[in-house]
């Protein structure tokens, strides 16, 4: 991954540009480039970015289900692992231990799970589980440059982007490069520590000028299994005051289900096997307000 990418033949790209004569060999690179990921992420229907500001909100586990969520509806999904320095989509998603593979083009063929879902993350490049990866940024924006423009995606409906928390090398890099970017869809959990900075996510997107699909509240309250009664572990309303205070829209809320947990940590889909539970509905009714946002959109 270390390497340049291989960059198509533009020549007739070139050819065809009035500014072409005047370009030097970066700014020519830089074309091919953009050329590349447009050709390579053109028969994707939607693009959205799963981003928080805060860290150990649930943010992976909300991309994991969601691209569940998705694909169980039929709709053929592709889940890109951002998160260069901790990537868990390939566990959440039963992918542990899978590797990628180079075609005779040069492509690489993304990992393809249960429903079809496809995946690509610096998991499967991995020599074992307590490899680092020690990088800089410039070193991490060429990954991320790969992942979506020399991985066979091929026709999806989705593709969902799981970046790690903040808005730095892996966010930015991801909202530079992705051409027409739908939207992004943030997470947060029901605290004012998490409320203070998920804003900042929220200011990201618009100064990036990238639409925020909306906010998801993970994490909001447990619902008792024997009585139904729901207890605010760690508060509650924290995404809808983010919501109304930035004028963004409210996607829902998901609450607290120890499954959840135990499905990702053992590879399984939560929303296939506990469907009839609260947590999995919520899932689905945030899906749906997704599919209206996008289809506003057009």
């Amino acid at each position: 991954m270390a390497n340049p990418p291989k960059h198509v033949n533009s020549t007739e790209e070139c050819d065809s540009c009035p500014t072409s004569d005047g370009c030097d060999d970066q700014r020519k690179q830089q074309c091919e480039q953009e050329h590349k990921l447009k050709l390579n992420l053109g028969r994707v229907k939607y693009k959205i970015a799963v981003i928080s500001g805060k860290g150990g909100v649930g943010k992976s586990t909300v991309t994991a289900n969601l691209a569940m969520a998705f694909a169980m509806k039929g709709d053929k999904v592709g889940v890109v692992d951002a998160d260069i320095h901790g990537p868990c989509i390939p566990k959440m998603l039963g992918l542990k231990g899978q590797t990628l593979k180079s075609g005779p083009d040069g492509s690489l063929s993304p990992v393809t799970g249960r429903l079809g879902i496809k995946a690509v993350s610096m998991d499967f490049l991995l020599p074992n589980d307590e490899a680092p990866i020690i990088w800089r940024g410039p070193l991490k924006m060429r990954a991320i440059q790969q992942f979506l423009s020399d991985v066979a995606w091929g026709e999806l409906d989705y593709l969902l982007v799981d970046l790690p928390p903040g808005t730095g090398d892996e966010p930015l890099s991801v909202m530079q490069l992705m051409p027409d970017m739908d939207g992004v869809v943030i997470v947060t959990m029901p605290s004012e520590v998490s409320e203070a900075v998920v804003k900042k996510s929220v200011s990201f997107a618009k100064q990036v000028g990238v639409p925020v699909i909306g906010i998801i509240e993970n994490m909001s309250g447990f619902v008792c299994p024997d009585c139904g009664a729901k207890i605010d572990i760690f508060k509650a309303g924290g995404g809808k005051r983010i919501a109304d205070s930035m004028t963004v829209p409210y996607l829902g809320s998901i609450p607290i289900d120890p499954k959840i947990c135990n499905d990702s940590d053992g590879g399984l889909s939560f929303m296939a096997e506990k469907s009839a539970s609260p947590a999995a509905k919520a899932f689905g009714e945030i899906v749906k307000k997704i599919e209206q946002a996008l289809e506003n959109k057009k």
